[in-house]
């Protein structure tokens, strides 16, 4: 195989991993009912005059499955910290003791664990059309190229069919670990 063959190979192959590994986030941000410091991920913190992440200016935990603690490095943060946790809407009611500040991570409704399935769902066709873009690209590319015998591209195309096969069902196999996760009680 040629050089060009392989470097379009390769491309279509990282497009198609960049697509997962794009799902694989987005799934992070698609809660369970389990608390996790991913939850408060997106969560940004007025930290004297400009926005940080509250991961620069705290430490988060999840001392157990239902409660997520964030514990400020400075204590004059405490305030700025619950207000950029309100500000995120992320559906959280914070409590500050004085100390730290502790989040309970109230248990899914049927109806909300449904929402989150087809929410997760949405994300895994995004991540598909993205492994087929990655397909369509590559293929006009392979058919672009003159110096190539028909049979040399038609193998070519094979292989990133073969590609985005395997690519798709590490799609579906993430979609219905965390389909399998959102719906368990």
């Amino acid at each position: 195989m040629n050089d060009e063959l392989q470097f379009i190979l390769d491309t279509a192959k990282e497009a198609m991993a960049n697509a997962l590994t794009h799902l694989e986030k987005q799934f992070v941000n698609i809660r369970a009912g389990k608390a996790s410091p991913a939850m408060l991920g997106s969560v940004m913190v007025d930290y004297y005059g400009s926005q940080t992440p509250l991961s620069q200016v705290a430490n988060v935990n999840t001392p157990d499955g239902r409660t997520i603690t964030v514990q400020p490095w400075e204590k004059s943060m405490l305030q700025e910290i619950e207000r950029g946790i309100m500000f995120a809407n992320l559906g959280f009611n914070p409590m500050n003791n004085g100390e730290s500040i502790i989040i309970n991570v109230p248990p899914l409704t049927e109806e909300r664990r449904h929402e989150l399935a087809k929410q997760a769902k949405a994300e895994a066709e995004e991540a598909k059309i993205g492994i087929r873009n990655a397909r369509k690209d590559a293929n006009n590319e392979i058919k672009k190229m003159d110096d190539v015998s028909e049979d040399v591209k038609a193998n070519a195309e094979m292989d990133i069919q073969d590609i985005t096969n395997t690519h798709i069902s590490k799609v579906d196999e993430l979609f219905h670990n965390k389909e399998k996760e959102i719906m368990t009680v």
